[in-house]
């Protein structure tokens, strides 16, 4: 984990409007040492809400006024990267698994135990945590790509597509020896010390829609 990620303190965000399971579920988590904030409506949260909240959202899917779902659809408008865990009654497990089909993390049936809610919320935040890992990887690699001068980028580009050395300085009219220089200053800027490692950073960063 990096020293950024690890400076990020996660906390655990309610949004319920019963009072008494609200309360309940503040007094269990803070209880196993977890930091959170609650909210009795939807509208309250979404006008505290920040891009840059970490660990996990807990929702009451039926609410007064702006519903769970709807509090969902407009964090997801906002692109909002906040885990959501909706807390259901039985009538609404259809809702709930809509909302995961949408990008939801999971859902909980009431009545729940504190057993089930508390190994919930610790996957939802190690997943939390991995994830926000690999959306500073991704900018940091675009940050990276950034920097390479247009020969460096074309060396990158022929490396990816798994030409040598050799074939690099065919393709682009230079030496050998030139490549050499290319490439190591390419590895430099990019922070990768082996070719397996630059490929991986780059296929993954790819992968994830690029810049």
């Amino acid at each position: 984990m990096s020293e950024t990620t690890a400076e990020v303190r996660q906390r655990i965000f309610v949004v319920d409007d019963d009072d008494a399971q609200r309360d309940s579920l503040v007094w269990l988590l803070e209880s196993h040492g977890y930091a959170v904030e609650a909210f009795s409506r939807a509208e309250d949260f979404l006008g505290q809400w920040n891009p840059q909240f970490a660990g996990c959202l807990l929702l009451d899917v039926r609410m007064p006024g702006m519903s769970g779902l709807e509090l969902f659809d407009e964090l997801t408008r906002r692109h909002s990267v906040l885990p959501i865990i909706f807390i259901t009654g039985h009538g609404d497990v259809a809702l709930a698994v809509e909302a995961v089909k949408k990008g939801a993390v999971d859902f909980i049936e009431k009545p729940f135990s504190d057993k089930d809610i508390l190994k919930l919320v610790s996957q939802c935040l190690e997943t939390e945590i991995e994830e926000r890992e690999r959306r500073r990887n991704h900018a940091d690699t675009g940050r990276r790509i950034a920097r390479l001068t247009g020969r460096e980028q074309q060396v990158l580009n022929l490396i990816l597509a798994g030409k040598l050395n050799k074939q690099i300085a065919d393709v682009l009219s230079i030496s050998i020896k030139t490549v050499e220089v290319h490439r190591a200053r390419m590895m430099e800027k990019m922070g990768a010390s082996t070719l397996a490692s630059l490929i991986r950073r780059v296929v993954s960063f790819e992968q994830r829609g690029g810049g």
